[in-house]
């Protein structure tokens, strides 16, 4: 799995960066465009940016093409899905690297939809009983989008796509709280 999609998270903990960066401010708008659903509430909220769809789509594209390059030199295309039934070449790296930037970017979305719902804050989760539901949900959200772009490429079991999505959720949450201890992240989940 982490062959596979090591360059999705080198690009995920990137794009962390890249949206508080001071570069293209324009892009910084929510996606939602500031509007509400016919609840009265944010379709996603402000931290669902432009900026950040942008960023996980260029940085996932540069992520694996890198990756791409690094696994030709180390001859170690057998170790990623992706490679199974494709040549590795620059040209296919950037269009799945496109492919899965704009994945996990929308995959997003659904779980955010359906927190401002609930009256659940950006950047917040849950109380109570719904709380680990949440914490769970929030770092396996574009873990679902990336699986079914692996998808695509290799033709996975339903068995391997769950356990891709639990170790893909836990990784998640391990850097979550490796980037909390690190002060680069406000909340831990």
């Amino acid at each position: 799995m982490y062959a596979t999609l090591g360059s999705a998270i080198l690009a995920g903990i990137l794009n962390m960066a890249w949206c508080k960066a001071d570069i293209l401010k324009p892009l910084q708008k929510p996606i939602d465009a500031g509007k509400n659903f016919c609840d009265k509430r944010r379709i996603f909220g402000d931290n669902k940016t432009w900026k950040g769809l942008v960023g996980y789509v260029l940085l996932n594209s540069l992520s694996m093409v890198i990756f791409g390059l690094i696994f030709n030199a180390l001859n170690w295309n057998q170790y990623s899905f992706i490679y199974q039934n494709h040549a590795n070449t620059p040209l296919f790296n950037l269009s799945v690297g496109a492919l899965i930037g704009l994945a996990y970017a929308l995959f997003e979305l659904p779980n955010s939809f359906l927190k401002r719902r609930l009256g659940i804050k950006p950047g917040k989760t849950a109380k109570g009983w719904w709380r680990a539901f949440f914490v769970f949900l929030d770092q396996a959200d574009s873990i679902f989008g990336l699986c079914l772009v692996v998808c695509l490429f290799y033709p996975m079991s339903l068995g391997l796509y769950f356990a891709y999505v639990l170790v893909g959720a836990a990784t998640h949450i391990l850097i979550n709280m490796l980037l909390y201890f690190a002060h680069l992240r406000k909340n831990m989940f």
